[in-house]
């Protein structure tokens, strides 16, 4: 699983800034997820991105095959 939130702020002109601000995250979650697609929210950061931009988790998320072997 990968986060999608610096492709989905992209896409609508949201800044970091603007993102943390508006979904109300502390600055460091905001920017570890637009940074990392790795990081993934927490349930109650994920709920306040849908909520506030009124979208699915789809939307911000995205599942990906694990590249391990097991």
């Amino acid at each position: 699983m990968r986060n999608r939130i610096k492709e989905f702020c992209d896409k609508r002109g949201i800044t970091p800034y603007r993102f943390r601000a508006e979904v109300d995250i502390a600055p460091r979650t905001a920017y570890d997820l637009y940074n990392n697609p790795d990081q993934l929210p927490g349930s109650n950061v994920l709920h306040k991105i849908c909520d506030t931009y009124r979208v699915q988790p789809n939307e911000v998320l995205i599942w990906e095959p694990s590249t391990d072997e097991n």
